[in-house]
């Protein structure tokens, strides 16, 4: 009976310092997820971030390899918007993956930029395969399947057309 009544009094006071800790987390600030671009080596692309909290000050940070805004800067700063997003244009010449991360309030948002090599900027996503083979227009399929068919026809016209004069 005092095992039940230690637990039910363990539970109680771990309840106690629990849900109000919880409760603060919430308020404490949060991640959301920022776009992830794809840019050509020293392409300047613009990324927004939104879910932030309107008219506050915000903070961008980003590895040294990144351009923020036109100044060889690591970090920016600007204002959030009404509605709560902020755009940077971010640059980098050399290919890898880069995370700029932006903090306003309490809030930490997370982007992704890619800056693919040279070779496949613009021109793919350098997912591609080599092309390889014969390229074949889609008529001259369609003319093949459809000289297919009516020969497949011919022969079953032929072939009854023989039955027919057998049983004759």
């Amino acid at each position: 009976m005092i095992r039940k009544a230690l637990a039910t009094a363990a539970l109680a006071a771990v309840a106690l310092f629990a849900v109000p800790a919880a409760a603060q987390a919430e308020e404490a600030g949060y991640t959301t997820q920022g776009p992830a671009v794809t840019a050509a080596p020293g392409e300047a692309v613009s990324l927004t971030f939104t879910g932030l909290p309107a008219n506050t000050p915000s903070t961008a940070t980003a590895p040294d390899a990144v351009t923020l805004a036109v100044l060889k800067a690591s970090t920016a700063s600007k204002p959030t918007d009404a509605s709560g997003s902020v755009t940077y244009q971010a640059s980098a010449t050399q290919p890898g993956t880069y995370t700029i991360t932006v903090t306003a309030g309490g809030v930490v948002a997370t982007a992704t930029l890619t800056v693919a090599p040279s070779d496949t900027a613009g021109g793919g996503s350098g997912d591609d395969l080599a092309s390889t083979g014969f390229d074949l227009p889609v008529l001259a399929l369609w003319v093949g399947g459809g000289a297919l068919v009516l020969g497949a026809a011919l022969i079953a016209v032929m072939t009854t057309v023989r039955r027919n004069r057998g049983n004759a």
